[in-house]
């Protein structure tokens, strides 16, 4: 089973994360490759390098970063191939978020289980 790890957050595009951070999720990469169920990883540039394209009432807008709530948005990435959502909850609580905070922010990993065909993720399309 493929799971996403969704790191939330947006980085600061005027302060680069720091070493610790960069050390400790570069470790965790290594701990998930030598475990052999790491398929997948990456950080995201801030929002503000981003865009979106918003699709509303039949026409589509672009709208430049950055972008607020930066809890809700994803700042990088690990794809696992596991044997369970357990699994990967696991590997999610091991993620070093914590050098991502400081005092009372939040860090998030967000599990999600990633369907491989339409078909996987929708059965009532039945095809």
């Amino acid at each position: 089973m493929h799971f996403m790890l969704l790191l939330k957050g947006d980085p600061s595009p005027d302060t680069p994360p720091s070493p610790e951070l960069v050390d400790a999720m570069r470790a965790y990469g290594r701990e998930l490759a030598e475990a052999g169920v790491l398929l997948a990883s990456e950080g995201l540039f801030p929002s503000a390098h981003g865009a979106r394209v918003v699709t509303a009432n039949g026409r589509k807008t672009v709208v430049d970063g950055p972008f607020a709530e930066a809890k809700e948005l994803v700042a990088g990435f690990f794809l696992i191939d596991v044997k369970s959502r357990e699994e990967a909850i696991e590997w999610a609580s091991r993620c070093p978020v914590e050098y991502a905070v400081q005092g009372d922010q939040e860090a998030v990993v967000e599990v999600r289980q990633s369907a491989q065909t339409a078909e996987e993720a929708f059965p009532e399309l039945g095809r």
